[in-house]
């Protein structure tokens, strides 16, 4: 399992950058998995859904599978925000895990940066930034990447890692 990451500030296109590069990586017959980090409180299940209410009645997990998916919801109930290393654990076999957020992890990343965005650029601070997704040309060192190229973005991945999407 390999990983790269993703790194940018709020409204920098991260999201919109990924799920093109999973579409890029995926078309290449690679086994492509995310973790993503969210900063606010997030529910995956609807109120009044039978796993919601052995959620709210006490349970610390609950697994619900279908013939297309299933999926677990753990409840930490005040136990230490989980680490990226206890998510990626979790992980089943894939080719690329792409980690959107976790910012502050000690991972390969590639920095997201628009323009338009305030905020200061994270690679200068950031020794595993090892390229920028940009709109712009910027003064670094680092490799810059077309943001509006997800395919590019893929290829950078794919040998930066020492991938062989051919299967």
């Amino acid at each position: 399992m390999r990983v790269i990451g993703f790194a940018g500030w709020s409204g920098s296109g991260k999201t919109t950058l990924v799920e093109q590069v999973v579409r890029a990586l995926s078309a290449r017959g690679m086994r492509v998995s995310l973790v993503k980090h969210a900063h606010h409180s997030f529910d995956i299940d609807h109120a009044g859904k039978d796993s919601w209410r052995h959620r709210q009645a006490g349970c610390s997990e609950v697994l619900v599978s279908s013939g297309q998916r299933w999926s677990l919801t753990r409840e930490l109930r005040g136990a230490p925000e989980a680490t990226l290393d206890d998510l990626l654990a979790q992980l089943g076999p894939c080719d690329i895990v792409l980690v959107e957020g976790f910012k502050r992890a000690s991972i390969p990343k590639i920095e997201v940066w628009r323009k338009v965005v305030s905020e200061p650029l994270l690679h200068p601070d950031d020794p595993h930034i090892v390229a920028v997704a940009t709109d712009e040309a910027l003064a670094t060192g680092l490799p810059q990447l077309d943001i509006n190229d997800p395919a590019a973005v893929a290829d950078f991945i794919v040998a930066y890692l020492g991938l062989n999407p051919a299967r």
